[in-house]
């Protein structure tokens, strides 16, 4: 945790006061003012990691050779995965390939933005201000409702939500519920919960440190301060358990984008 994020939970050395827990003022870490904006930690954590995947993604893929180097294999490996495991499988072989580059961004941006939560010189995940999951469904809902509009034409796009052979007092109904999940529901959902994932997960982890740090220091005799050994003995169980959850968070966010594409190209619906 950032000495700043520590402060406004943690009661003054010797004060008596009782333990505080974390609220959500802790993802609200202002770094500087640039006229009317405020650069926070997330926004520039999310810069240096967006610069530096650039740097290394771009020198690897300028230095690919047919036999790769450790870096490369490494590389390869990484890309595969959304790849083949994600964008092929769930779009098909003919039309996966367009989508690749969009799909593979996506999980690596997710992926390492959560990775802050756990990095130590962060231990605030991007994703856990609601404003980058936010940006990143607007990127997936443009994306693939443009899809659908390109293959199937405006009229065709709407018509198609609806199954053939309903009863016709019961389309209204059909169509609007379809209506509601393409433009309410799936962004909502998508961006919601990656948040919400992180943003539980921190807080989590939060409330064990800070918890371990006033039963060491403010503990009212040795057994309240011992209590403070398993409590840093469960946050350091629940960062590796938020590791497994930012890993997966960025798997389901890339695997439901995949899908909605799927169901944008696909031919019949």
């Amino acid at each position: 945790m950032t000495p700043t994020a520590l402060a406004p939970t943690l009661p003054a050395a010797g004060g008596g006061e009782s333990y505080q827990p974390p609220t959500p003022e802790i993802f609200w870490q202002p770094l500087f003012e640039v006229g009317p904006l405020t650069v926070t930690n997330q926004m520039a954590w999310a810069a240096i990691i967006t610069a530096a995947l650039s740097v290394v993604m771009v020198l690897l893929s300028k230095r690919a050779a047919v036999v790769p180097s450790k870096g490369q294999w490494l590389f390869e490996g990484f890309y595969n995965f959304p790849r083949n495991s994600v964008a092929r499988d769930m779009i098909g072989t003919k039309e996966f390939a367009r989508f690749v580059p969009l799909l593979v961004t996506l999980f690596t941006m997710v992926l390492f933005y959560n990775f802050a939560g756990s990095f130590f010189l962060s231990m605030n995940p991007v994703n856990g201000k609601i404003a980058f999951p936010i940006a990143l469904t607007l990127v997936v809902f443009v994306v693939y409702h443009w899809i659908g509009f390109q293959r199937m034409g405006f009229a065709g796009y709407f018509k198609h939500m609806v199954p053939p052979g309903l009863p016709s007092w019961i389309v209204p109904f059909v169509f609007l519920l379809e209506v509601m999940t393409y433009f309410v529901t799936r962004p909502l959902t998508l961006a919601l919960r990656l948040f919400g994932n992180m943003f539980a997960g921190h807080m989590v982890i939060y409330l064990f440190v800070t918890g371990g740090v006033y039963f060491l220091l403010h503990g009212d005799g040795v057994l309240m301060q011992a209590l403070s050994l398993p409590t840093f003995l469960m946050a350091g169980v629940m960062v590796i358990f938020e590791i497994l959850v930012q890993f997966l968070q960025a798997f389901v966010f890339t695997l439901l984008t995949a899908s909605y594409i799927a169901g944008a190209v696909a031919d019949e619906h």
